[in-house]
């Protein structure tokens, strides 16, 4: 039956507020539950702008859109993407963290599908709940152990699925109304939530191992069976369960890790444009990657699938990537405890050779000062990693130094841009995770770029919906970082330029990163060979406007 009267004001995909016209309040009951006047979306707009403004804090911004997300979708991606520059940092990271650590204080209204581990058995059941009888193009999944840079938040982790989901949106064109945000709740080591009379997550220590798996494996055959060819996203999971989530499950479900899959996604892309922009051909790249976890790992093996593309075997690709954790260079005299990360490790002779004691730890400015590295890229959360000495030893070996301090939220990446282009008398090229301004050097203006994750994801999602594809391969998270790099503006010649797009773009860098997927997922033989994948991008983009009332 279709919704009317309150119940249709109520939802959030279909309620158009005050720009119900007189014919829809007739048909469905509306007089008297709205003011008389019918207005437009851009009357609307003028008034969200309002209000938005009289906010006087980030957090408050963030609850303002979230009420707003919860009320009337169309009108709130419609200003989401009218100003997504703007609010890229509200509405995600870096306010989102603070969101995720306030949860239980801010939460107002429904969204989402909440599992906790004492309802393992009934995982089916809650899917039901919360997709009713709406079809799912795309899961955003987290365990909420670490958040960002923040770590364990429980329940609040919830506040990236959702976060996430509007990006997919705002910058993807996919169809709110056919994404889910899910929090899988096994419990959190946090004293001070399990303490907190507010709390709204299970109150327990987590579970692991077999028991943490059960949960997950429920959740997974729950959603193949319910939501068949949905792409699950894994996000914010901690580094035990990382890789191994993604290793266990990406066979059963088309599904992608966004902090390791993605990151290196982006993070090839700005590596890629970096190297065109100094006219230095990718093959010959040099990478010191510092932070030898999921992430750190993941951009390395990126890299390391895109130079055998340019025609290295594999050894001689892995011989380009340096990395460095907090020991120091990774070597075989290490326990190295991330399988990962083994593939990396260098001889210990070459650490001697490196180390100027002759030691068996070569610090990163000792590293950096003997590679010559094109490219400085850390992935630690660890602020002001990135030295004088360590930026200016990069500088003297190569004529651009590409640095990027990947890391969030902006208080822990590993430099500061301004430091960086003084220290390298206006040379480097910066790009950072978290939003940084313009840098004035000198009379010059350097852009610096955001290596955010949304240059990739949802073009990836959109590329996977609209051709079916039935896995994220690897050679279709290359195309995504191909089709980024191509489009940057120090790519194709502004000196002065940022790595990748600006962020206001998004849309249209979607759309080139969902073709680029598409068209390897069919050349892969993941998707059905006979799909256009133009026409089917087309058909399942949504653009933020008001339809007729159904």
């Amino acid at each position: 039956m279709t919704a009317r009267g309150l119940a249709l004001l109520r939802d959030r995909y279909r309620n158009k507020g005050t720009a119900f016209s007189a014919e829809e309040r007739d048909r469905f009951g509306l007089h008297g539950l709205l003011p008389p006047v019918v207005e437009t979306i851009d009357t609307q707009l003028a008034r969200t702008r309002l209000e938005y403004d009289t906010k006087r804090s980030d957090l408050g911004r963030h609850i303002f859109l979230r009420l707003l997300q919860a009320r009337n979708s169309v009108l709130f991606y419609r200003f989401l993407t009218d100003h997504l520059e703007e609010l890229l940092p509200i509405v995600y990271t870096p306010t989102v963290g603070a969101a995720c650590q306030e949860w239980s204080r801010i939460y107002r209204r429904e969204h989402g599908l909440y599992i906790s581990w004492p309802d393992r058995h009934r995982v089916p059941e809650l899917l039901d709940n919360a997709v009713g009888d709406h079809e799912i193009d795309i899961v955003v999944v987290t365990d909420g152990e670490r958040i960002l840079g923040l770590g364990d938040l429980g329940v609040g982790g919830m506040g990236i699925p959702i976060g996430k989901l509007a990006l997919y949106t705002a910058a993807g064109g996919l169809d709110p109304a056919r994404t889910l945000p899910v929090l899988l709740d096994v419990g959190t080591e946090n004293e001070s939530l399990l303490s907190d009379p507010l709390y709204l997550g299970w109150r327990s220590r987590r579970r692991r191992d077999e028991e943490y798996d059960e949960l997950v494996d429920a959740f997974v055959a729950a959603t193949s069976d319910r939501l068949p060819g949905a792409l699950v996203q894994w996000e914010d999971f901690a580094q035990r369960n990382a890789r191994r989530l993604l290793d266990r499950h990406r066979a059963t479900v088309p599904s992608f890790n966004d902090d390791i899959q993605g990151t290196a996604a982006v993070s090839l892309a700005a590596i890629a444009a970096g190297m065109l922009a100094t006219d230095r051909p990718f093959a010959e790249l040099r990478l010191v990657v510092v932070g030898a976890g999921s992430a750190g790992t993941g951009v390395a093996d990126q890299v390391v699938r895109a130079l055998v593309d340019e025609g290295l075997d594999e050894a001689e690709a892995i011989a380009r990537v340096w990395l460095v954790d907090r020991d120091g260079l990774v070597h075989d005299g290490q326990d190295i405890p991330l399988d990962a990360a083994r593939r990396y490790a260098r001889s210990l002779d070459e650490v001697v050779a490196v180390d100027p004691d002759g030691g068996d730890r070569a610090e990163l400015v000792d590293v950096v000062t003997a590679v010559r590295p094109h490219v400085l890229l850390g992935v630690t959360g660890q602020p002001g990693l990135f030295t004088e000495a360590v930026v200016r030893a990069q500088a003297a070996g190569v004529d651009r130094p590409i640095v990027l301090p990947l890391s969030n939220p902006t208080p822990r990446a590993e430099a500061i841009p301004a430091d960086v282009i003084a220290w390298t008398d206006g040379r480097a090229m910066v790009g950072t995770g978290s939003p940084f301004p313009s840098v004035l050097h000198r009379g010059r203006t350097h852009e610096i770029a955001q290596v955010n994750n949304v240059y990739v994801f949802p073009g990836i999602g959109l590329g996977v919906t609209a051709v079916g594809a039935r896995e994220v391969t690897d050679g279709m998270l290359t195309a995504a970082a191909r089709a980024v790099g191509g489009l940057s503006p120090a790519a194709v010649g502004d000196d002065a330029g940022p790595l990748l797009p600006p962020l206001d773009r998004c849309l249209d860098v979607s759309l080139e990163v969902a073709l680029a997927v598409a068209e390897r997922a069919i050349a892969e033989g993941v998707a059905d060979r006979n799909v256009d994948p133009e026409a089917a991008i087309r058909a399942c983009t949504w653009r933020p406007e008001y339809r007729p009332a159904t």
